[in-house]
């Protein structure tokens, strides 16, 4: 059980990995991090289309990653 649960942590680390890849980059540099965080905060940069479905895959990733990784150190 022990083993399945090691190899789907590690499958799922790698999806994260790519998910986070695959990802277009906002913006450059010290400046262009703070104003695209505001953008986004504010709501004047929508994502669409394949940025959306990855920010959303990323997300989902990431939850089931700490999920999994929980149950391996504690459960487990």
């Amino acid at each position: 059980m022990q083993g399945v649960a090691i190899t789907l942590l590690i499958i799922v680390a790698i999806a994260l990995i790519v998910l986070v890849l695959l990802q277009s980059g906002k913006s450059a540099g010290l400046s262009g991090a703070i104003s695209g965080g505001a953008e986004q905060l504010f709501g004047k940069q929508k994502a669409r289309g394949i940025d959306a479905v990855l920010h959303r895959a990323t997300v989902v990733v990431a939850v089931l990653l700490f999920v999994l990784t929980f149950a391996v150190a504690y459960i487990l």
